[in-house]
């Protein structure tokens, strides 16, 4: 089965092609251009290198989030557009999984953290246990108070990814007993990770439709300021 995959929750946009024997081409590009302008043109081109035209591809598979609220949506629409105009199946899967599955040697806990702003990122945690990628908690959004105490109470090594590293490695070597990180390699999201967990769930007949939408843990700063107006304009009254 060949499957076409694409992430764009973070400030990367990445594109893969998979099937059962591993990854067939990838592109991954990291430099802020506005993912819109990017996906189609990425997606073109890799067929094109790969030698396979759109038809060629079995099913599809998309980043489901969290991540910046944009950047999901223009991956979402992207893939059903493709799915439902070749009429082949699409699944969607969190960027936290294709994470974690990068560090599958790891023996702790393997935690992705994405940088949700104001000193919070989204994360979940992980555990590889025979052989298979195991979720301990929902996705979610901490604080990186709330992050600390919930690792270190559970006082096992941990391995932190993603780029939340970036932005708070300080403050995490600083208050996380027994941590360490990934290579920076493997912090980026790529859509090989996610392409190999979804091309799995396709073929065990899991798929979205059109009622699917993007994780969104927390609402868009707008939408969560217009409330906070609103509630202040209404207990003014």
């Amino acid at each position: 089965m060949l499957v076409l995959s694409v992430d764009s929750s973070s400030k990367c946009a990445t594109c893969a092609i998979v099937n059962d024997e591993g990854v067939v081409s990838e592109y991954t590009l990291n430099n802020k251009r506005e993912h819109s302008v990017l996906i189609m043109p990425m997606i073109e081109q890799l067929l094109k290198d790969s030698n396979l035209i759109i038809d060629d591809i079995d099913g599809f598979v998309v980043s489901k989030g969290p991540g910046s609220f944009t950047g999901l949506r223009i991956g979402m629409a992207t893939i059903k557009g493709l799915s439902f105009g070749l009429n082949k199946p699409y699944v969607s899967v969190s960027t936290l999984d294709g994470l974690a599955l990068s560090l599958s040697s790891f023996n702790g806990i393997i935690c992705p953290i994405m940088d949700a702003l104001r000193d919070t990122v989204y994360t979940s945690f992980y555990k590889f246990k025979d052989g298979k990628l195991e979720r301990l908690m929902d996705y979610t959004s901490l604080s990186l108070e709330e992050l600390k105490d919930s690792l270190n109470e559970k006082g096992e090594n941990v391995i932190f990814t993603g780029d939340g590293v970036f932005k708070h490695k300080e403050f995490l070597l600083e208050n996380i007993n027994n941590c360490s990180f990934a290579s920076n390699h493997v912090n980026v999201v790529k859509a090989s990770s996610i392409g190999e967990i979804g091309l799995e769930l396709l073929k065990e007949g899991v798929k979205d439709d059109d009622n699917s939408s993007p994780l969104y843990i927390k609402q868009p700063q707008a939408v969560r300021e217009l409330n906070q107006r609103l509630q202040m304009k209404s207990e003014a009254q």
